[in-house]
């Protein structure tokens, strides 16, 4: 009776485990779908000053259904550009990996927008303008208060196109499958971003783990939602 009772607890942790940090499905891959939740991910916002404006910004995040025409659940981050440079993003700590050993990461990502190809917009394209970036790093990403009056990220995201040592890439916010010609701005799509082409490289620390975070540096002066409907990530052992 008592192995039993032991057997059925440890069931109880290891979905508590999965249900909290994704699915591990395969060795150093994680998958996170957002079915039940955000599994463990976090949201922020940086790029903007300390005494914004809450009203002007219009800043939001959280978990919950696809816009309507999709289906499943989702993270989703929202707000208007005001600073000309907003960051918003999420972050997840995954553990398990070997310590202080260098890992080529895989990012693919399939995220909801609602801006199709060509579109102009204020300071830049809504879609062409607002860079999706992934990365990861041995320290936790956080939002600090410069002496310039901002909120920054103390790693290096890069800033819009530019990249930085800690994020890279992996595309815009213009939706392929989103056409133009019919474009009402109620309308969102599935897309995939990943970085095959230009694998990402990172040193794990001391316990074999490391931060990942996703999120999109914006140039448009103009409002953006965007749904991350799943998040796969592998680490290939250099």
């Amino acid at each position: 009776m008592l192995k039993i009772l032991v057997w059925f607890c440890l069931c109880l942790l290891l979905v508590a485990l999965v249900s909290c940090s994704g699915s591990l499905i395969a060795e150093n891959q994680f998958e996170y779908s957002f079915e039940e939740g955000q599994e463990g991910w976090e949201t922020g916002f940086a790029d903007l000053p300390i005494d914004y404006d809450p009203a002007t910004y219009e800043l939001d995040s959280g978990w919950g259904a696809l816009p309507s025409g999709l289906d499943g659940n989702a993270i989703y981050l929202s707000g208007h550009n005001r600073s000309d440079d907003l960051f918003m993003f999420l972050k997840t700590q995954i553990d398990g990996l070997k310590p202080n050993t260098n890992y080529q990461v895989l990012f693919s990502i399939d995220l909801a927008s609602n801006t199709p190809e060509g579109l102009m917009g204020i300071g830049g394209s809504p879609g062409e303008s607002v860079y999706v970036k992934a990365g990861a790093v041995d320290i936790e990403p956080e939002v600090i208060e410069a002496s310039d009056g901002y909120l920054l990220m103390n790693i290096d995201k890069g800033n819009q196109a530019s990249e930085g040592e800690h994020m890279i890439n992996l595309g815009t916010l213009a939706n392929p499958n989103i056409d133009l010609d019919t474009f009402t701005g109620d309308e969102y799509a599935l897309m995939t971003l990943d970085n095959q082409d230009r694998l990402f490289t990172v040193t794990t620390d001391t316990d074999g783990k490391v931060w990942v975070i996703v999120g999109t540096d914006s140039g448009f002066e103009g409002s953006t939602t965007v749904y991350y409907d799943m998040i796969d990530i592998t680490f290939s052992e250099e």
